[in-house]
């Protein structure tokens, strides 16, 4: 499979807490505050090293917290919104060591019930969140 330029691979835990889900917003590497509400993590950068390192690192630099992976869940590929690209989506679901401590870039950050996520929830979000409650309730 060929993927277009500019795709991008991208790494997170998903954390639920007493059926709340931590998600962010964040100022996006262009400068411009992202409208969506997304798991912690972002683009791999190292792909020298495993891919859950990643996700910590991303989720340290984002949310200041340590996560412990509990087992990985769906990857997805995903057309990034007003372009002509794509993102690869890697999750695990996992546990956080620590307070929050949101890093420079996160603009918003909080619990959101998983039965009740913001509107302007990222795609991959509703995704995993439903698959998470299907799973539940079987």
């Amino acid at each position: 499979m060929n993927l277009p330029p500019n795709t991008i691979i991208a790494a997170g835990p998903v954390i639920i807490e007493d059926n709340k889900v931590l998600l962010n917003r964040e100022i996006k590497k262009d400068g411009k505050e992202s409208p969506y509400f997304m798991f912690p993590g972002g683009t791999v950068e190292d792909f020298s090293i495993p891919l859950e390192d990643a996700a910590r690192r991303e989720t340290k630099e984002e949310i200041g917290i340590e996560i412990e992976i509990i087992k990985p869940l769906r990857t997805l590929l995903i057309n990034r919104p007003e372009t002509d690209s794509l993102v690869i989506l890697i999750h695990y679901l996992a546990k956080r060591i620590g307070e929050i401590n949101p890093g420079p870039e996160t603009v918003e950050w909080g619990w959101y019930n998983i039965n009740n996520l913001p509107e302007n929830c990222a795609e991959n979000v509703r995704i995993i969140i439903g698959e998470y409650i299907q799973k539940l309730d079987n």
